[in-house]
This record gives structure tokens, C-alpha cells and sequence, in this order.
């Protein structure tokens, strides 16, 4: 078996990042300019998909709604955001912290703040 090379990334961000804004349908408050540094793109156990990186979102609100095997955990190094539950209940994460959003999760993803996160996707 051959040993997988260590991967590091964080801020400062270096290169330019992917560019993108909510689709118009899910927008529900602003428009934000979303940038993402993808640091990783690997298989996981053959039928699952790793994805990790960095992103950094002006404010702005949107509906999410996650696959049934897709799921992330990040942790936010700057800016504040929360996560809305269809229900109307929230997570709110500042720096230093971390939301795990699980597989199926519907609802909505709000930037109160200019945010950066780390990320890690399995799909």
C-alpha cells in the first residue's frame, strides 16, 4: 500500500478560487458572492466522494437541502453564520467553531457576516 501524501491548507488562501453565487431559486435574502478554494477531490471507499478546502461568503441567505449520503463538517475561521432547520431553529457558529450538517438536512444556510470556513464534504 502506498503511503497518501499530507495535504495543508488554511488562510491565507493562496491561488485564484472558484466563483459562484446561490441559484435564483433558493436565494432568500441578498445575492453573495461565494468563493471556494477546493483543496481536495478524492474517493472514498469507492462509491463515496471526499471534498475539502476553504470558503469565504459575503451575507447573504439561501436554501440547502443535502442528499440522503451527503453530509459536512466545518469549522469557521472568520465572520459568523447560521444554519436554519425547516422547523424555524437555527445553529449559529463564530470563530472557532463548527456545525455539522448531516445527510438529508433541509433548510437554509444564512452569512450574518463576511465568513471564511473550512470544509470537509462526503458525498
Amino acid at each position: 500500500m502506498s503511503a497518501q501524501p499530507l495535504l495543508s491548507f488554511g488562510l491565507p488562501v493562496s491561488g485564484a478560487p472558484e466563483l459562484s453565487h446561490p441559484k435564483p431559486e433558493r436565494l432568500l435574502r441578498g445575492n453573495p458572492l461565494r468563493e471556494t478554494w477546493n483543496a481536495l477531490d478524492a474517493p472514498l471507499n469507492g462509491a463515496s466522494e471526499l471534498s475539502s478546502g476553504v470558503w469565504r461568503c459575503e451575507p447573504g441567505q439561501w436554501r440547502i437541502a443535502f442528499g440522503p449520503s451527503e453530509q459536512e463538517i466545518f469549522t469557521v475561521l472568520e465572520g459568523c453564520c447560521r444554519l436554519h432547520r425547516d422547523d424555524g431553529s437555527f445553529e449559529q457558529a463564530g470563530p472557532g467553531q463548527a456545525i455539522r450538517i448531516p445527510p438529508g438536512f433541509t433548510g437554509s444556510f444564512e452569512v450574518i457576516e463576511r465568513m471564511t470556513k473550512v470544509y470537509v464534504i462526503i458525498k
